[in-house]
């Protein structure tokens, strides 16, 4: 436990990030998911649109690796066009 207010300040802000970061990964599992599961090409594009915009977002503030994010959403890209 720490002595030091910054450091009992530190505790409190990065459990939150951490809650926040689960929370926020759940939802872009949950929505590559949802393209992956997609039965045709109109909603797998629809879904694909939503979920790159998800990791996008996550690639930016350094929740996944850039590299991470440019490998999933061409794999989704290419499970959508297979839909089609």
């Amino acid at each position: 436990m720490p002595n030091i207010k910054s450091a009992k300040k530190r505790m409190v802000l990065s459990a939150q990030a951490r809650l926040d970061n689960r929370a926020e990964r759940g939802r872009i599992r949950t929505a590559v998911k949802k393209v992956r599961a997609a039965e045709n090409a109109e909603t797998g594009e629809v879904l694909l649109r939503e979920a790159v915009s998800l990791l996008d977002r996550a690639g930016t503030k350094r929740l996944y690796h850039p590299n991470r994010v440019a490998r999933v959403k061409g794999q989704l890209a290419r499970h959508v066009g297979a839909l089609a």
